[in-house]
């Protein structure tokens, strides 16, 4: 017998003894749901309900925005201290109870809601799936990028159908919106919180305002702009000499600390702050933090091109 078929043998019957494991562990043999074998999340395979009625967010953003876009049935989600507002109002608007602080979410509550899903980001950590999973079957998406966290969660929640579509439409706004981005033009974006600056890099895999950003085709300086997925830079006053773009956009606070982010006013009067190219030309603009820290869905994508449009691109 030749050594490919051997080989051949050989992978089929490993292929049928995992799976012969996989059916006979517990997820696999009592899963009278939707098992999804595979995805980006925590340890598949994952029993999902055919139909799910009573669905926690544990993440203020992502997963709860998404989850809403899609028509959910969130029951629960900690809203205490979110920046993005009209999620929170959109939320409330649909009977969302508030779990209190992501940090802290209220077990007694998550209990009381009797979810038959548990939702998040993997950020979350292992400790918080293992709490979660004991009370209901949980997927904490993994995916960086922001369409791929969004099929994914389609794809629990089984109501995958017509988001591609969804996403051919922004994509269309994407394409116009690039035409009319000057392909000169520098833009420098900058994060204000109590204790630094951060900036997020154009880069491979950007953080999601600034993947749209990219996208879109706006442009960064070269000190904000990486062919590596470096992550965020932190910088202090000195560091902002990078920031040397014709137009600086910036955020102040974000994510739960905005009640405590008032040390922009004193940014604003440094010296080294109103020796920026765009200061001194009067072209910095304040965005909201609640879209570009609290980035949770198509909605937020659009009001960055939204951005981009009042900002950015020229008025007539």
């Amino acid at each position: 017998m030749n050594e490919n078929l051997i080989f051949g043998f050989f992978m089929r019957f490993v292929v049928l003894a995992l799976l012969g494991i996989m059916l006979s562990s517990p997820v696999f043999a009592q899963c009278d749901g939707r098992l999804i074998a595979e995805g980006a999340f925590l340890h598949p395979p994952l029993c999902a309900p055919k139909e799910p009625k009573r669905i926690i967010s544990l993440v203020p953003t992502f997963s709860l925005g998404i989850a809403l876009e899609l028509g959910l049935p969130v029951v629960g989600a900690p809203l205490f201290g979110m920046s993005d507002e009209d999620l929170k109002s959109k939320a409330e608007a649909a009977g969302v109870v508030d779990l209190g602080s992501f940090l802290e979410p209220s077990i007694e509550k998550i209990v009381a809601l009797q979810p038959d899903l548990i939702i998040g980001s993997s950020f979350l950590g292992e400790e918080a799936y293992q709490m979660a999973s004991r009370l209901a079957p949980t997927a904490l998406l993994t995916g960086a990028n922001w369409k791929e966290f969004y099929r994914t969660l389609a794809n629990i929640a089984g109501v995958d159908d017509g988001i591609e579509g969804r996403f051919a439409e922004y994509e269309k706004r994407v394409a116009a919106v690039r035409e009319r981005v000057p392909k000169d033009l520098r833009v420098s974006v900058v994060r204000i919180t109590p204790w630094e600056f951060q900036v997020f890099l154009d880069e491979p895999n950007a953080w999601a305002p600034f993947d749209v950003l990219r996208k879109a085709g706006v442009r960064r300086t070269d000190f904000e702009t990486s062919e590596t997925n470096v992550g965020t830079k932190r910088i202090d006053f000195e560091g902002l000499a990078g920031l040397d773009g014709d137009i600086l956009l910036y955020i102040v606070g974000g994510s739960n600390d905005s009640a405590t982010s008032g040390r922009h006013e004193a940014v604003l009067t440094n010296p080294l702050w109103k020796m920026l190219p765009a200061v001194k030309a009067g072209r910095v603009y304040r965005v909201d933090a609640g879209t570009w820290i609290e980035f949770n869905g198509l909605a937020s994508a659009n009001k960055i091109l939204d951005d981009i449009e009042t900002y950015i691109i020229p008025r007539p």
